[in-house]
């Protein structure tokens, strides 16, 4: 009786933390697609300064990475936790007061840290509340809070924008969101951290899980692609395609296959295949990043949109396993910091190097750049990081 209750997936912690990184998500991206529309429309900013401003956060939430990844490790989780989430609902509020360009863009830039911190310590102690035997599948699930919030909270601010034009509102009701995630996780019961021997001594791998350099390579390159996509499929699609209102169905479609994909994989993550998932994964991300790259029509389009979706959704929470299986329990923090840390990466130099490719010989260029470091990821997946991840897991 009681090896079967702990044996049990969706127990009410891990429930709790499932729900919490929802909102994490789902109020982050709340926002995200009408601040460009906020800060022309209030601020009178253009194209340019919208960039500058709004990149600010993905800056701080790399740097944030590896020291939260240490801290959540060093020190009590749950203290962590609630600190970084607390923060991260509070900036909700600087959006609200921000009476100018400066201030709204410091503020902007600010909100990362908590934002890439919350991601870190809530992934972490998802982990610490899975029981061992239900891990990886969990580790999967997990992944569907933030699939779902991404999927559904676009729209849902689109829709109270075109209702009431009210920038306040929205920015409120992200306030709102972020302050449940936090009322749920000060609900948490966590077992008594195991301290970790020899504190004091500060090293690299304390930062970033230096094991897992392999799979990190791997992963940049499979961010790359998505960052340089993602970034230019809109004006991509309004010029080359006629696709004014497409974009809002490419990133459903994209959601759709990660959600499908991950239900689907987590039968087989259950099993322990995790390498087989990973494999899967990439090979139909790749076809998808093809299709896109070689066929310019809406079915290249769209179909990309659901193989990628499809592709990525069976990669994810396999390469999650992977580097929470190279780390020790000490490092659990670590681990997913530094899984995070390989594709934020990755996806700034796609958004870099794809905008200098974009600007000097179009977007079909960048496009299929995207494509050739994606192929070369596989390529050092099957060649290296298959073999070196089966030699050296600990678990």
């Amino acid at each position: 009786m009681t090896q079967t209750a702990q044996e049990k997936l969706w127990n009410s912690e891990y429930l709790k933390v499932w729900f919490a990184n929802f909102t994490i998500f789902f109020s982050f991206m709340l926002v995200t697609p009408l601040l460009p529309l906020y800060l022309s429309e209030t601020f009178a900013a253009d194209k340019h300064t919208i960039g500058l401003v709004l990149s600010g956060y993905t800056l701080t939430a790399l740097i944030i990475r590896p020291f939260s990844g240490f801290i959540v490790d060093a020190f009590d989780r749950k203290k962590v936790l609630l600190f970084c989430m607390l923060f991260f609902a509070l900036f909700f509020a600087g959006y609200l007061f921000a009476g100018s360009l400066m201030l709204f863009a410091i503020v902007r830039t600010l909100h990362g840290a908590p934002f890439g911190a919350a991601t870190v310590a809530n992934s972490t102690v998802a982990i610490d509340v899975l029981a061992p035997s239900r891990r990886s599948e969990g580790i999967g699930f997990y992944g569907l809070s933030n699939n779902l919030a991404t999927a559904i909270s676009p729209s849902i601010a689109m829709w109270i924008y075109d209702l009431t034009h009210n920038y306040v509102l929205i920015f409120s009701l992200s306030l709102l969101c972020a302050s449940v995630g936090f009322v749920i996780n000060s609900t948490l019961k966590l077992k008594p951290k195991e301290p970790i021997k020899n504190a004091r001594k500060i090293s690299l791998d304390r930062f970033f899980l230096l094991k897992a350099w392999r799979e990190a390579i791997s992963m940049m390159c499979f961010a790359f692609s998505y960052g340089v996509l993602s970034t230019y499929i809109a004006i991509y699609g309004k010029e080359r395609l006629n696709i004014t209102g497409g974009t809002g169905v490419f990133f459903l479609l994209l959601s759709l296959g990660l959600i499908l994909s991950r239900l689907a994989g987590n039968k087989t993550l259950k099993k322990g295949m995790i390498v087989r998932n990973a494999s899967f994964g990439i090979v139909l991300s790749l076809i998808g990043y093809c299709l896109f790259s070689s066929v310019h029509n809406f079915f290249g389009y769209y179909g990309a949109a659901l193989i990628i979706g499809l592709g990525n959704g069976h990669m994810f929470p396999a390469f999650q396993n992977m580097f929470i299986n190279l780390a020790p329990h000490t490092q659990r923090g670590t681990a997913t910091s530094s899984l995070l840390i390989s594709w934020d990466v990755g996806v700034g130099l796609g958004i870099m190097i794809g905008g200098m490719l974009v600007g000097q010989f179009g977007y079909y260029s960048a496009f299929w750049a995207s494509s050739l470091v994606n192929a070369a990821g596989v390529i050092f997946f099957f060649a290296v990081v298959k073999s070196n991840y089966q030699k050296n897991k600990l678990r």
